[in-house]
């Protein structure tokens, strides 16, 4: 019985262009509760493995977060199978603006101690009592009331590329990071603003929701299924794109295109640029903005530092890697002293004194 990946992501990616087949990207999440989250993980792995699912799912005791991609010829077993599990029938279903095949080249389902990663302790708070969801219609229509204070729950690596007109950006590396910041910079207005946030799929702005009503917030929305479902809905209903530039997605595509603005600069020369990428030096892999023009003059690297190693052999370079293990510092680029044209993203407090 397979439990695990035995193909390493070049072998799949192989597979995947030999069998010329589309694939469509999709991300769910559902809070249940999991009694036996190792059970209930090789169920998924087992199923999926068998009708060629590849992605990033976690499964804990609070529920499941998934970003996977399914060949389209197979979709409709992947979603009969969601719909035999008693609290994952009939899931809302983000399908991406954008696919691509080589989104996902792994089936990674992993059992962890909670599906997003919050600091927070679930015990002293009702995390059932979320704010209201609200639709594209309501959600424009919140965007342009004077007394909204609209917050984007993503990081700032996220934000830099892409977010909703009015929206304040803090200038966070994780989701833990923004929920007291948030929560400091608005107290004085927890009865007289409206608090509307959004995030990718809508899966933080549950959890982060249930607190800022815990907190003492009033008047507490959050946009259903973020921004994925957001467009989606505006598309089919023919309103107006509040969201300026690009959606950044967690796999190989980045990013997805939402509207041709490009609101950010690359971080070596400041010409405008909106793609992300990792440094080539594995030993670094820092995510940054990089245009064409110096992917080329610095061959993918972060720094003439980088440039220099990865000219070493593989030898040499895992020699200097030895004992350092992985690290969520390549999401640090605003804290990069070596990359000169970073932006400096507004936190609340500057923006409603405004």
């Amino acid at each position: 019985m397979q439990l695990y990946n035995n193909l390493s992501g070049k072998e799949r990616a192989e597979l995947i262009e030999k069998a010329g087949k589309d694939r469509l990207t999709i991300s769910f999440y559902k809070y249940a509760k999991i009694g036996n989250p190792e059970l209930f993980r090789n169920h998924l792995f087992i199923n999926w493995n068998d009708i060629d699912v590849l992605g990033r799912i976690y499964v804990a005791h609070e529920g499941i977060n998934a970003q996977l991609s399914v060949p389209a010829d197979n979709f409709q077993l992947f979603k009969n199978h969601l719909d035999s599990i008693t609290f994952l029938e009939n899931v809302r279903l983000n399908i991406a603006v954008e696919h691509d095949n080589f989104a996902f080249l792994k089936l990674k389902v992993k059992v962890r101690n909670k599906i997003v990663a919050d600091g927070l302790n679930d015990d002293t708070f009702d995390a059932t009592n979320r704010g209201v969801h609200v639709n594209a219609k309501k959600f424009n229509e919140l965007i342009e009331d004077p007394d909204t204070v609209l917050v984007d729950m993503r990081n700032h690596y996220e934000s830099e590329i892409g977010h909703f007109k009015n929206a304040v950006t803090p200038d966070v590396d994780t989701f833990r990071e923004s929920l007291d910041l948030i929560e400091e910079d608005l107290r004085t207005h927890k009865e007289d603003k409206k608090l509307v946030m959004y995030c990718t799929g809508g899966i933080r702005c549950e959890k982060a929701s249930a607190y800022y009503k815990h907190k003492g917030f009033k008047n507490v929305f959050q946009l259903e299924g973020g921004i994925i479902n957001y467009v989606r809905q505006i598309q089919a209903q023919g309103l107006e794109n509040k969201f300026i530039g690009k959606n950044f997605v967690f796999d190989q595509r980045r990013s997805e295109r939402i509207s041709e603005d490009v609101i950010s600069n690359c971080h070596q020369c400041g010409e405008p640029a909106d793609m992300h990428t990792n440094c080539a030096n594995e030993a670094c892999h820092l995510l940054f903005i990089q245009c064409d023009n110096c992917k080329e003059k610095m061959n993918n690297c972060c720094s003439t530092n980088c440039m220099e190693i990865i000219e070493l052999s593989y030898e040499e370079q895992k020699a200097l890697r030895k004992g350092q293990g992985n690290s969520n510092d390549i999401f640090k680029k605003g804290r990069t002293d070596h990359l000169p044209y970073k932006k400096d993203l507004r936190n609340i407090f500057n923006t409603l004194k405004k």
